[in-house]
């Protein structure tokens, strides 16, 4: 199987969560972008004729098998903040975008992040992750307790992309082909253990467009910080 992308890329944005950042000082507190600043970035690329999309709607772009002025719009973990406030902003401006699961911690918190002292913060439920698919947003996998898979053995990892799949499969009654490495902890190996799994498309942490010859088991992405300015943006 041949997974190299043969033609000119796309941005791809990331984002975590969409909310009133934490108190300055807070742990991560760049990676909550303000929901008056989201709604301001994605009406920007609006008004400039861009189409932001899911990576399963970005794929035949990436794939060279369509051409336009269309950007990747990716969640990473399922806060229900991205739910309650992004949502219906990308709805209203008819974009698309990929929101990437915790499966240990749906209606849970991201113990994982709170371990290393960021700020408790609500993740999506079943019927959230429902509605938000429903509503012609994507979900895909982040694994089910937010490991570092290229630190893990085969087994853990392979578990991890199996399960996680299988439970957002049952909630949402259809496949789910995209992939979130947490961490951005990735390598050749959990490539493979990633399309072992089954999954057709995956993006990693690494910084940049997507580009000619680029794994499209890991593409990479421009972070969306709390402090990006509109201009950089």
């Amino acid at each position: 199987m041949n997974n190299q992308i043969k033609s000119i890329m796309f941005p791809i944005l990331m984002y975590h969560q969409i909310g009133v950042p934490p108190p300055r000082g807070a742990r991560l507190r760049g990676s909550t972008v303000h929901p008056k600043r989201f709604e301001t970035q994605m009406l920007w690329l609006k008004r400039l004729g861009y189409q932001g999309l899911s990576l399963s709607d970005l794929s035949p772009y990436i794939k060279g098998e369509k051409i336009g002025k269309v950007f990747g719009i990716t969640f990473d973990d399922g806060y229900e903040n991205v739910y309650e406030n992004a949502l219906p902003v990308l709805n209203k401006l008819g974009f698309s975008s990929t929101n990437f699961i915790v499966t240990d911690q749906i209606n849970g918190e991201n113990y994982w992040a709170q371990s290393t002292g960021s700020l408790p913060s609500k993740m999506m439920s079943k019927e959230q992750i429902r509605d938000w698919h429903t509503q012609g947003q994507e979900i895909g996998s982040h694994t089910t307790s937010h490991i570092y898979l290229a630190k893990s053995s085969r087994e853990e990892a392979l578990y991890e992309l199996q399960e996680s799949k299988l439970i957002l499969e049952e909630i949402l009654q259809e496949e789910v082909p995209t992939f979130c490495y947490p961490y951005g902890n990735e390598s050749l190996e959990a490539r493979q253990w990633v399309r072992e799994a089954g999954y057709k498309m995956g993006v990693s942490t690494q910084r940049g467009l997507v580009r000619k010859k680029e794994d499209i088991l890991a593409l990479a992405r421009g972070n969306i910080f709390r402090s990006t300015h509109l201009l950089h943006f």
